[in-house]
């Protein structure tokens, strides 16, 4: 338990921002999930599965869940990814 009114806040505050990154990061894997099962599954919305993940990585990077590096590699794995899937498709 926290000591001061300080660290109580502080704790509260925590809570409230460990909760929304929770948030944040759920919909970020769900993102990603999507787009791996298209491309294992060959489906032609692949591209707009690789569209919403990027937006998401982007969206996690603006509120400060990921940084900017982290979904910088991760949107070019994503896309060679895609580029490979399509590659194998011709």
């Amino acid at each position: 338990m926290p000591n001061t009114k300080s660290a109580a806040r502080r704790m509260r505050n925590s809570a409230r921002k460990q909760a929304r990154n929770n948030v944040v990061r759920t919909q970020l894997k769900t993102a990603v999930k999507k787009f791996r099962a298209a491309v294992a599954t060959k489906q032609d919305n692949s591209p707009a599965a690789l569209r919403a993940a990027i937006s998401t990585l982007d969206k996690a990077v603006k509120k400060g869940v990921i940084k900017r590096g982290t979904a910088d590699r991760k949107k070019s794995r994503l896309a060679i990814a895609l580029n490979k899937a399509t590659a194998a498709k011709k």
